[in-house]
């Protein structure tokens, strides 16, 4: 007990010691004013968070937009550089994401979409075509159709029509630019991903504006982190005008329409008249990492290729630098602090020890609560059947079908689910959330057959597979699932979560961070939020279950019922492999094509229709799946049941998707 006291009060302290030093360099050692609150506009409010440097007045200001299935929070690697540097920046949550109350589906669709850059399409050679489907396909196909363009795109034939694609980002420059720390004659955007599509929407709306005052605030420079480029003609170029435009191209970029619908990168991707035309040059004169045109006339443009993929351009150093010599170059920064003196990564760095020891300070927790009277029945114990054990050839064959499994099933069945899969979108309003959704309800079903099965033909050979051999109940009365184990099990795993709850809702009153990795992975929940959480969260638990289920217990190996450090280090590699070897599957089939200059697999082997958002979580995924693997490892030892790790992981899981991404 004083162990486990000692080890829970050490992990609190290095979680909120990391977040004292992580806030400090977020206001910059308090030479920043950050602060966070909502901008009210007529469809709800619209959250942010705002950095403004101590006495600043007539300061340049930027507005951040972030990427798909992140928050505002994604964008303070610009907006700490940004603001050590005298910028006033606002980072906001656009439509559907982080605590905007406005949802995605407010940025509106068309009843038709175009598969390659827009004014390069249609209809005779079919990129231009009608969609039909759910709301959310429509909305999701239509992430690239943007609100200024000419009617042939941004209207449908059914009367629908893109309402507003800057997700939030007009009315948000609108606050900024009336900032009185601002001067709203240096005013600039920058946008990653969904964000670069808000931010040319953005840009379009102020072009040629003129406040109250009379002062011009035309944004002076935007900066897309992995955007599409379009053609001149798909819009009103007389009229709008975008000023010193820089676009930050990932090579790796899982994207197809953020590298021109070709499979690779290559210096070719420059010949096309869509670069050409942005450029201002000719084919023969195009150029990477090479300014055309001048600041002064607002004619600058450049395309920067960064050797990263499209999830870690928000946070790649090259790009950064070259994004605040732009911003210098079109609003004036303080140059004084040179680009390449970045400090963000520490923050990030800080940030993610805290996450991981509040994560890890519910394990000792746990223990301690096990000592009580109450709980001490949850820990039932390994059962002791060293004949029930799986090893060599026999534990291989299970794990290489489970990792199979799960790499074939994931590229198909997260899309389905993502666009196609017919839910009631009233009642299942997460997108990413319904991609896993549908993936795990297919795998449910494997595992239950892969669990009924076996059991009847042991049972004609007279073997007898229990409750106890599948995590489901202990010694005592392993013939029948113990539902009052499985009851103090959620009861345990309510104080666990309220607990790291408590942690994280002082690291954001206190210090306006949350628990993450450059990605949302913990926020605090709105209404709206939790009660997603409980509707998404039955089929998360009984997926965690059962995988639980199958590779704890079902395929126990014999080191798991053994003591020692080597012991539980063999058994969590077991463990791991199991749990996230689907995910390295297709992890390899998507990056070894792309680093050998091919193209992403998933577009090469399935089309481009499964390539995208669910490979490019794949980065996020798998860490996730391996620290969720080290939990329910830990507690299988501990309890010799599946109930709590299987349930804490559920709810964790599914407090990530719910918690802060895209809600329809």
């Amino acid at each position: 007990m004083k162990k486990n006291i000692l080890l829970t009060i050490i992990l609190i302290v290095v979680c909120f010691t990391s977040l004292t030093i992580a806030f400090f360099i977020q206001n910059n050692w308090n030479n920043v004013d950050v602060r966070t609150g909502f901008i009210e506009v007529d469809d709800g409010d619209i959250a942010y968070k705002l950095y403004v440097p101590k006495g600043a007045k007539n300061n340049p200001g930027v507005l951040l937009l972030h990427g798909y299935q992140n928050d505002h929070e994604t964008s303070a690697a610009y907006a700490i550089e940004l603001a050590r540097r005298g910028a006033v920046v606002l980072a906001i949550d656009e439509y559907g994401h982080g605590d905007t109350t406005i949802p995605m589906k407010n940025r509106g669709y068309t009843n038709h979409k175009v598969t390659v850059n827009y004014g390069n399409d249609s209809s005779e050679d079919k990129t231009y075509v009608e969609i039909s489907g759910p709301l959310r396909y429509k909305v999701l196909m239509n992430f690239s159709n943007l609100s200024f363009f000419n009617d042939r795109y941004s209207k449908g034939s059914d009367g629908s029509k893109i309402i507003d694609s800057s997700m939030g980002g007009i009315a948000a420059y609108a606050f900024l630019s009336s900032l009185d720390e601002v001067d709203p004659s240096r005013l600039a955007i920058s946008g990653h991903s969904m964000g670069t599509w808000a931010s040319w929407s953005t840009a379009a709306a102020y072009s040629g504006a003129v406040n109250s005052d009379g002062v011009d605030i035309t944004p002076k420079a935007t900066v897309l982190q992995c955007g599409e480029l379009f053609r001149n003609s798909v819009y009103d170029s007389e009229k709008i005008k975008f000023n010193n435009v820089l676009l930050l191209q990932a090579k790796y970029d899982e994207f197809n329409y953020f590298r021109d619908y070709e499979n690779f990168v290559t210096d070719s991707l420059l010949d096309a008249p869509v670069r050409t035309e942005f450029l201002g040059v000719d084919a023969q004169n195009s150029e990477w990492n090479t300014t055309f045109g001048n600041f002064s006339d607002g004619s600058a443009r450049r395309i920067e290729l960064l050797n990263t993929n499209h999830r870690l351009t928000t946070h790649d150093s090259h790009g950064l630098r070259v994004a605040l010599d732009w911003f210098d170059s079109a609003i004036d920064l303080d140059s004084s602090i040179s680009s390449s003196n970045q400090v963000y990564l520490i923050k990030e760095t800080l940030v993610f020890i805290a996450m991981l020891s509040a994560i890890f300070s519910m394990i000792p927790f746990m223990n301690i609560l096990l000592e009580t009277p109450f709980f001490k029945s949850v820990a039932t114990g390994i059962p002791n059947r060293p004949e029930k054990d799986k090893s060599g050839k026999k534990w291989w064959k299970n794990c290489i079908i489970t990792m199979l499994i799960a790499a074939i099933t994931y590229p198909f069945m997260t899309q389905l689910g993502h666009g196609l899969l017919p839910l009631n979108e009233n009642i299942f309003r997460m997108t990413i959330g319904n991609g896993f959704l549908s993936w795990y309800l297919l795998l449910i079903v494997v595992m239950l057959l892969t669990t009924i099965i076996p059991i009847k033909r042991a049972k004609k050979k007279g073997i007898i597979i229990d409750m106890a051999d599948l995590g489901f109940a202990g010694e005592k009365n392993p013939k029948h699932f113990d539902f009052a184990l499985f009851g103090k099990s959620i009861l345990l795993v309510l104080l666990m979560l309220l607990f790291m709850y408590v942690e994280l809702f002082i690291s954001v009153k206190a210090f306006m961070l949350d628990f993450r990795f450059i990605w949302p992975f913990f926020r605090l929940f709105t209404g709206e939020r939790f009660i997603q959480f409980l509707v998404y969260i039955p089929v998360f638990a009984l997926f965690f279950l059962f995988n639980n289920s199958k590779i704890f217990a079902s395929n126990r190996v014999p080191e798991a019922r053994i003591n020692g450090t080597r012991a539980f280090i063999s058994t969590w590699a077991h463990n791991a492999l199991a749990m996230v070897g689907g995910i390295l599957i297709v992890i390899l089939i998507e990056y070894i094509p792309f680093f050998l200059g091919i193209g992403p697999g998933a577009d090469l082997l399935f089309s481009p229709t499964f390539g995208g958002p669910f490979m490019s979580l794949l980065i996020v995924f798998a860490p996730q799946v391996i620290v969720f693997s080290l939990i329910c490892t830990i507690i299988y030892r501990k309890t010799g049941n599946v109930f709590t790790g299987a349930l804490l992981v559920a709810s964790l899981a599914c407090w990530i998707v719910t918690g802060g991404s895209a809600i329809l």
